[in-house]
Formats: C-alpha cells, structure tokens, sequence
C-alpha cells in the first residue's frame, strides 16, 4: 500500500514539473518573446578627438553582438520593438607615466558613448545614458588593440543594461 502512494506521489511531481515551462538562456538576456525586431541607427561621432573608422566599427558592433547573443532575427532600417540611437561623445588618449626624459612610458584611452533605448514592448527598460570605458596601455603598443578591447567593453554593458536587467 506504501509503494502505491509513493508512485502516486512520484507520477503527481512529475506532472507538476512537466507542465511547468522553464526558460533557459545562455547569454543572460531577459527578452518579452513579443520581441522580435531591433534596429541600430548610426553612432555619430562627436567626440573633440575623431577616429574615422570608430562610428562604423562601433555601429556594426553593437548590430552583430545583439545577432549573436539573442534570438532575435530581424535587424530593421526604421524603428524596432528595441532601437538603439546615440554618438560617440569622448576619445581621448593621456599619458599616464611619463618618465625622466619627458616620454610617457603608459597611455589612457578612454572612449566615451551615449547611448538612447528603447523597448517598444516593455518601456521601463528604455534608458539615455553614458557609457565609458578606459583602459592603460604601453606606450609601444598599438592604440587599435586597445580601441578593440574598450570597444567590447561598452558593447558588453550596453547589452547588459539593455537586455540582461539584473
């Protein structure tokens, strides 16, 4: 008679864990599935000290980190359920360590982006704000390696703040 009310017990758990439905998703985001589109207009840089290539490099960037990390499929021209608008508002490099001979032995890049979202579907989320980064390097390295790392850096956070909502 025990055996009989442990399998009933054991079918009953079983039943309420199958018709629970639980999400997974390895990249942390917490997207409504109602999200289905994004669009990322051009990042304008209106940084004092301009590199040329950094407002393509970052656009693309922030369009392909969100195809990587979530599922969502479609990228479009006009406006998304999440839009994403901005400019590149600091780039500046300083030294840090200068030596007896006046030569700076470490460097500081910082970059410096504002960043408009907006959730279409959940606008508590929607936000304007700054994200920086920094980041020393050797003065005999290359400036766009570090430019890379910082670059990735913001993209991370961006993502984070936009999608993870911790």
């Amino acid at each position: 008679m025990n055996w009989i009310k442990s399998a009933l017990l054991i079918i009953i758990i079983g039943l309420a864990f199958t018709a629970c439905k639980v999400s997974y998703s390895f990249t942390g985001g917490t997207l409504s599935p109602d999200v289905k589109t994004f669009s990322v207009q051009f990042f304008q840089n209106r940084a004092p000290l301009v590199n040329p290539n950094l407002s393509d490099k970052f656009t693309e960037d922030l369009k392909e980190k969100f195809r990587s990390r979530t599922s969502l499929d479609e990228i479009v021209d006009g406006e998304g359920h999440l839009n994403f608008s901005g400019e590149i508002t600091g780039y500046q490099t300083r030294a840090m360590d200068v030596t007896s001979n006046d030569i700076s032995a470490t460097n500081r890049l910082t970059v410096t982006i504002r960043v408009k979202f907006t959730n279409d579907i959940d606008p508590d989320n929607d936000f304007d704000k700054s994200f920086s980064a920094f980041e020393d390097f050797d003065s005999n390295s290359q400036l766009s390696d570090v430019e890379n790392e910082l670059v990735e850096k913001i993209l991370d956070d961006i993502y984070n703040q936009s999608v993870v909502n911790w």
